[in-house]
């Protein structure tokens, strides 16, 4: 599935059965960690079918309810300015425990809020804890992992174990963000059907074992020779590639956090049934983006399947706001599909475009990215006050497009190889590294191929 076309992988529409056991054959460590992140991107859309119970429950307008996301990303965006220079100080571990507690708390407290105003402040302190771990996670699983071509007790070129495995690491991660994803929506369903309040203290207790089994199973990691600045990341942004990244995934953040945010109120389901539909979009989004956009990349090109996605996105979004209410659901299930490839596409290409160290280019992308993410749910249900309910779909799919002009028109930016040490170096000219564990056609190939 991600293999390459040399050194004795298979390709892409081969599979090998050897790297998938040996995914699976992790260290403790590492489930550890994974799964503290199925938790912490469950958090995203837990409160997705709840939406309407909490404005009920609270007696709040929809604006107001959507400023539980809003809080949330606005934090997220500032905190990955501080997530490396505190990471790079005090070590990746205490760092993942320190997110884990925060979310604990918070979440907690947004159970107990007695207002809007309250749970929109708690969320926000649910932010900052869920930036510090799912910041730090991947560099944490990466450092871990085994490599999916290694069987247990392979030696690593030194001649120690074989673990680190970039290609192993991105796909664990891929996979718990998509697990998470699908799974938050059911989770706030099932408790959040009972009581609004209970899939804030559901998430809190998960959360608490994620932290218990971290203490006892992940030991600290060497710390970097250099520690990073809180500006490190702005810096890092001065590369065009990982600018052209940055501001592509602004523009599709904005389109994929309308979906998340807003659309619960327009289909306006019972807690089972909306969180039913966001269960078939998470489930959607996991499988395109661990299993479908490998492939899709193999064949066409990561920057051509990126600009593709976003446009179907938009295509998709002006359906959900202008079908009937079962075209919505549909629609809303299908974008999982697109959101699931431009996911991974672009958590490859920003880590691996530009010559920054992957946690600070990470951060740098990041910080610009959720600002759009804070917007959508802020945006999305005044435009509908002020104007009618398909107008922030369209706003939503007029986003997507200059996202993918960004990709067509900064390609040259995002094909340029960085220069990091050779073991990481670009495996390919099409701005994907040597991270995925595969090749892509080169552009010589992609023109003589008509791509």
């Amino acid at each position: 599935m991600r293999g390459t076309k040399s050194g004795g992988h298979r390709g892409a529409d081969r599979p090998s059965g050897r790297g998938t056991a040996s995914l699976l054959r992790q260290p403790k460590a590492v489930w550890a960690t994974a799964g503290a992140s199925v938790v912490a991107f469950m958090g995203i859309g837990l409160v997705d079918p709840i939406l309407p119970s909490i404005a009920r429950g609270l007696h709040a307008t929809h604006s107001q309810v959507s400023l539980l996301f809003t809080s949330y990303f606005l934090i997220t965006a500032f905190a990955m300015l501080l997530t490396g220079f505190v990471s790079s100080r005090i070590g990746g571990r205490r760092t993942l425990l320190a997110g884990l507690a925060l979310v604990v708390v918070f979440a907690a407290l947004s159970g107990m809020s007695g207002s809007v105003g309250a749970l929109v402040g708690f969320r926000a302190g649910w932010g900052l804890g869920n930036a510090l771990f799912v910041s730090t996670a991947l560099a944490v699983i990466v450092g871990a992992a085994r490599p999916t071509g290694a069987a247990r007790g392979d030696a690593a070129p030194g001649g120690g174990p074989a673990t680190g495995g970039n290609a192993a690491a991105i796909l664990l991660y891929e996979s718990a963000l998509g697990l998470g994803m699908a799974c938050g929506p059911l989770l706030g369903a099932v408790l959040g059907d009972m009581k609004w309040r209970y899939p804030f203290f559901g998430t809190a207790v998960l959360m608490a074992v994620g932290f218990l089994a971290i203490t006892a199973f992940l030991q600290e990691q060497p710390k970097p020779d250099r520690k990073t600045s809180l500006l490190d990341p702005v810096r890092a942004l001065g590369h065009g590639g990982l600018a052209a990244t940055a501001v592509s995934a602004f523009f599709y953040n904005y389109a994929f956090f309308t979906v998340l945010a807003f659309t619960p109120f327009v289909l306006n389901m019972s807690p089972y049934a909306s969180g039913g539909v966001f269960f078939a979009w998470g489930v959607l989004l996991a499988v395109f983006s661990v299993l479908v956009a490998p492939r899709l990349q193999h064949r066409f090109g990561s920057l051509t399947v990126l600009g593709g996605s976003l446009l179907l996105l938009a295509a998709d979004l002006l359906a959900l706001g202008y079908g009937d209410h079962t075209t919505a659901v549909v629609c809303t299930v299908l974008s999982g599909a697109f959101i699931g490839v431009n996911n991974t596409v672009f958590t490859e290409l920003a880590l691996g475009v530009s010559p920054a160290p992957r946690p600070v280019a990470s951060a740098g992308y990041n910080f610009v990215r959720w600002f759009a993410a804070a917007a959508a749910p802020f945006l999305a249900p005044r435009v509908e006050e002020w104007t009618d309910v398909h107008v922030p779909f369209v706003l939503a799919a007029a986003a997507a497009v200059p996202g993918a002009l960004t990709v067509a028109l900064r390609r040259r930016a995002l094909t340029a190889t960085g220069t990091r040490e050779p073991a990481a170096r670009h495996a390919t000219a099409d701005g994907v590294t040597a991270l995925t564990g595969r090749t892509v056609p080169d552009p010589a190939h992609r023109v003589r191929h008509g791509n």
